[in-house]
């Protein structure tokens, strides 16, 4: 069985069943509703780890997609910063981290926002600061082209 979406057969074509799909995101609400009374009465400070907890996994499991591995902590403080939360001693945090970090801070805190070119662009610019993937120089903040041949999708390291 295929573990992530993009890895099913008939991706991106694939049909589901409307009424399942209800039926099991009717059951995930309910659990997510007495999960959020619960978390209320936890206190501020349960609350904002348990937030500061989800987004690093968040951060984390997305970077695996594509095969980047994360410092779990660089990940962790970088969340923190932003976030305005005092964890304690802040691990150093590589641009690499900041860029992703950045990147899906505003995709989760600003999701129902229109995803405009400038916006996609600016995450771009975010996940490549230096203008270059590896030893490879890329366009950021610009659609690609076909100026050195046709578009190839590779997703995770070489090899």
């Amino acid at each position: 069985m295929a573990r992530y979406i993009h890895q099913h057969e008939d991706w991106p074509g694939f049909q589901w069943d409307k009424d399942t799909i209800a039926h099991e995101l009717g059951a995930v609400r309910h659990r997510q509703g007495r999960l959020l009374g619960r978390m209320e009465s936890l206190g501020f400070d349960f609350r904002s780890e348990a937030v500061l907890q989800t987004l690093t996994e968040d951060v984390i499991k997305s970077s695996e997609i594509e095969g980047e591995n994360l410092d779990r902590e660089q990940v962790r403080s970088s969340i923190a910063r932003r976030l305005g939360m005092d964890i304690g001693a802040l691990a150093p945090v590589d641009r690499d981290v900041e860029g992703i970090v950045e990147m899906m801070l505003d995709a989760t805190r600003h999701y129902a926002d229109p995803l405009t070119e400038e916006r996609l662009f600016a995450w771009h610019a975010a996940l490549f600061p230096t203008g270059r993937n590896g030893m490879s120089r890329i366009l950021v903040g610009e659609w690609r082209d076909d100026r050195t041949g046709p578009m190839q999708v590779v997703s995770g390291p070489v090899g």
